[in-house]
């Protein structure tokens, strides 16, 4: 990571909240993991207790069945892995495959009635927000807090 202190993120009086961001780096990233991880673990939980009928209302919309058999297994083991950070990196980019994939075949917007548009315009842009803070935890990494620095460091 860089060192803020030596080479600031911005201008010296857009740059006070460099010494939060470095002092408490380490914790920040272990925050922001179990809040990525976590809406990914609990949503993976809930359809683990019916994989069958969460696959077949995915066909009933034209999905793959297998992607609907496959979807909550990814969900609950790449949440997990990012609460615990746990191969990091890699539970990041299933999930963000995961969101890709998710997006496209259940919040498409533009495809659905005027009545329920609005709403998966929500889901679709959280959708995209949440990819955009999957791509920051890629770059970043587990972090200190994490179970890729213990298993690292032996």
């Amino acid at each position: 990571m860089n060192d803020l202190k030596n080479n600031p993120s911005s201008h010296p009086y857009l740059s006070y909240a460099d010494g939060i961001a470095t002092g408490w780096q380490d914790f920040l990233l272990l925050v922001a993991r179990v809040l990525a991880g976590w809406i990914y673990l609990q949503s993976g939980w809930s359809k683990l207790s019916n994989v069958g009928g969460f696959a077949a209302g995915l066909a009933q919309r034209g999905v793959p069945e297998l992607l609907g058999y496959a979807a909550p297994y990814v969900e609950f083991i790449g949440g997990l892995a990012l609460v615990l950070g746990f191969a990091t990196r890699y539970a990041v980019l299933l999930l963000i495959a995961f969101t890709i994939a998710a997006t496209w075949t259940s919040h498409m917007f533009w495809t659905f009635p005027e009545a329920e548009r609005a709403r998966q315009f929500g889901q679709f842009w959280k959708n995209v927000t949440m990819t955009g803070g999957l791509v920051a935890l890629f770059v970043t990494g587990g972090g200190r807090f994490s179970l890729d620095r213990l298993l690292r460091s032996r």
